[in-house]
């Protein structure tokens, strides 16, 4: 068992912060453009949610996919790189607080979100939060960081509040 010497970890990516304040809406995802990952950007086309597009803007961004609490593991991925399961019901957070994961940049509190709206390196790819502004990503709209992020790169984000 382990101690936590400096800082607690701010989470894990797709966890909703401050459940009271969250609007959350349950919705089929699109098997053909599935989400790579939970606490990231979506968009929907034709009633179903889907992976952000090359090119997305914010007015495409329709909330941000939620990890599933409680839940259990239907492979034995590692908790932090679970994959959304496109074939059952998605949760997406379409205002409130969640953990998400900042690939890029130092967040910090209240600055603004950035996501990824092409590809980069193999560790860079569309969708993904980041925290510096750059030819690859555009800002969120009604998004803000609140406060720094983790070891890890997990932080807390405000969405359309």
């Amino acid at each position: 068992m382990g101690a936590f010497i400096y800082r607690m970890p701010a989470g894990i990516a797709g966890d909703v912060t401050r459940r009271e304040h969250a609007k959350i809406e349950p919705q089929v995802m699109d098997a053909t453009y599935p989400v790579p990952a939970f606490g990231v950007p979506v968009t929907m086309v034709g009633g179903e949610i889907r992976t952000m597009p090359l090119g997305s803007v914010y007015t495409d961004v329709y909330g941000f996919i939620v990890r599933p609490y409680p839940s259990q593991a239907e492979s034995s991925e590692a908790l932090a790189v679970a994959t959304p399961d496109p074939t059952k019901i998605c949760d997406i957070l379409v205002s409130g607080y969640m953990t998400v994961l900042c690939v890029n940049g130092t967040p910090a509190k209240n600055d603004a979100v950035y996501f990824r709206n092409a590809a980069g390196t193999p560790a860079e790819t569309i969708g993904q939060v980041e925290a510096e502004t750059s030819a690859d990503n555009t800002v969120l709209t009604g998004a803000v960081f609140m406060g720094a992020a983790d070891a890890d790169g997990n932080v807390e984000i405000r969405l359309n509040i």
